[in-house]
């Protein structure tokens, strides 16, 4: 960093750091699991942290061949909250790199 200020080197460190970081907690969200459940646990649907579905588990008692509304309803609620729990970690780990950064 030479011919920079003291105070522009010291923050670009910093940046690197924390871009380091940030990587860092990246990958350890990329292999989490989240698991979100339909009322009953009757759908459960498990995503890896960067939003892939891994798993989808139907149990048969919601395959009602009279009522397929209920099913999709189900895998929709269980996919849903899958996510929302991927979205709520992934703010808490890297909220922490993102505040006051526009969006």
């Amino acid at each position: 960093m030479r011919g920079m200020p003291g105070n522009m080197g010291s923050m670009m460190k910093q940046m690197q750091k924390m871009q380091k970081e940030m990587g860092k907690a990246q990958e350890e969200l990329a292999v989490m699991e989240f698991t979100g459940s339909a009322p009953d646990g009757l759908v459960k649907a498990v995503f890896t942290g960067d939003k892939k579905m891994k798993d989808l588990q139907i149990d048969p008692k919601a395959m009602d061949p009279d009522d397929p509304d209920m099913l999709q309803d189900l895998v929709i609620a269980a996919v849903n909250e899958a996510l929302a729990n991927v979205d709520k970690t992934t703010e808490e780990k890297l909220g922490k790199f993102t505040k006051g950064m526009p969006r």
